[in-house]
């Protein structure tokens, strides 16, 4: 058993201060007392650990590589951005994949995610045929993950096609899956994989709708397990509305809409440009947006609908995506000062029960990122559940100063990661003082990209 004295901790109904949680040795919580007698030094103050919903592992060996833009007009967009991508997917072997997540995840939770929906579609070797073990790369992604110490849930993708109407191109080889039937395998032996690792489990993901044949998202989503989450890109780029329009007659959330029954477990990335029919067919369907806002200010993709769809009640969750960024509360103060500027209000996530930005904001992200992962928590700490938090100092002078109604608040919108104490899975220290238990990380990713060549 093990012993935690917190300055406080958040919960959904605000702070609780002077708190000492216990955990069994695997780290569940047994116990939450606050104001108790104890000989322990208080220390930290302790948020959920974030829900990191969309993640491509491997681009982040390509962070910040995109920046020297042609001076040609229009070949600064996402469609450029894409074949420098395409680039670096051809050359990755299994084992710098795995290094190069390692890296990544190591660094999501020196920020704060405590857990990642690996969005994954880096299957084959590069000439495009099948490993040996049809998961390899993605049992090398749950194998950085343990290495790292962060909870994976590994969203094998189903990707067939080069575009609507379109065979795929040979610079997707490593993605393809050619049936329906293929994709089931895969799907399959990644499921089998996750049983050799811990804190890991598996989704079902379709890259878009222009990357599958639509009778095969059809019949996915008519066999999926109910209450496994799916993962899809919809609606990022004007590009793609306008070629679905084209080739179906409909706009993507539209025949999507119209053609599955969507609910909780569907979980929409990006979903940037929305109509308000679209909006309502959404919200009322209960399915989750996931918003990566570093990303996609990056790529230039747009301004997500926040405020009609808040007034909708939409539910919403975090990702960090190309990994541009990877600060939990970067992305929602990017989110936040985006609709800033277009509504010229600053009551982003307020409703009409409470104003508490920040507070409001935490909890969409860790509830709708937690269901993104298949976990139905909606308590911030619970007795039964694994101890997982970001701790942030409480003797930095911002923070030691704070009144407990403007805590929140205050770690939202004016802290950085020089803040945190440090991070907190399953009832252990995995990261504290900016500091990693497995120094051969950082040694193996500088080695894989000195390899690689790419930087």
């Amino acid at each position: 058993m093990n012993e935690f004295a917190f300055k406080g901790i958040l919960q959904k109904e605000g702070w609780v201060d002077n708190v000492i949680v216990k955990t069994d040795d695997h780290g569940i919580i047994l116990s939450i007392n606050s104001e108790v007698e104890s000989s322990m030094n208080y220390k930290g103050f302790a948020l959920p650990g974030f829900q990191n919903a969309h993640s491509h592992a491997f681009q982040y060996a390509m962070a910040g590589l995109a920046e020297l833009h042609s001076v040609a007009p229009g070949q600064n967009d996402f469609w450029s951005w894409r074949n420098s991508m395409y680039r670096l997917a051809l050359h990755i072997s299994p084992k710098q994949l795995e290094d190069i997540a390692a890296m990544l995840y190591k660094e999501m939770l020196r920020n704060g995610y405590t857990h990642v929906a690996e969005f994954h579609y880096l299957h084959h070797d590069q000439q495009g045929n099948h490993y040996t073990q049809l998961s390899e790369m993605s049992e090398r992604l749950m194998a950085a993950a343990q290495t790292a110490g962060i909870k994976i849930t590994l969203v094998p993708i189903y990707y067939e096609k080069g575009g609507f109407g379109k065979d795929a191109e040979k610079e997707q080889c490593r993605f393809i899956s050619k049936s329906f039937e293929d994709y089931m395998k895969l799907f399959e032996a990644c499921e089998k994989s996750a049983l050799n690792y811990d804190h890991a489990n598996v989704g079902y993901g379709i890259h878009s709708l222009r990357a599958v044949e639509f009778e095969n998202i059809i019949q996915l989503c008519e066999v999926k397990n109910k209450n496994t989450p799916l993962h899809i890109h919809v609606s990022e780029q004007l590009k793609e509305i306008e070629e679905c329009l084209a080739h179906s007659g409909q706009r993507p959330i539209e025949w999507f809409a119209n053609h599955v029954n969507l609910d909780e477990n569907f979980h929409l990335v990006h979903a940037t440009h929305l109509i308000d029919k679209e909006i309502e067919q959404i919200t009322q369907a209960g399915s989750n947006v996931v918003l990566c806002p570093s990303t996609e200010g990056n790529l230039g993709d747009g301004l997500f609908p926040l405020s009609k769809f808040l007034n909708k009640n939409g539910n919403w969750s975090i990702g960090t995506d190309s990994h541009i960024g990877i600060n939990p509360l970067e992305e929602i103060r990017i989110l936040d000062y985006g609709q800033r500027l277009i509504t010229h209000s600053r009551n982003t996530f307020g409703n009409t029960n409470s104003g508490d930005n920040g507070q409001i904001a935490i909890e969409s992200a860790l509830v709708n990122g937690r269901k993104s992962m298949g976990n139905d928590q909606k308590e911030f700490f619970e007795i039964g559940k694994p101890l997982d938090g970001l701790i942030i100092m409480d003797n930095h002078p911002l923070i030691q100063t704070c009144s407990q109604k403007n805590r929140t608040n205050t770690m939202v919108y004016a802290t950085d990661s020089s803040m945190n104490l440090g991070t907190i899975v399953n009832g252990q220290w995995i990261i504290k003082k900016g500091s990693h238990l497995n120094e051969n990380i950082d040694s193996n990713f500088i080695k894989t990209m000195n390899n690689l060549k790419v930087r």
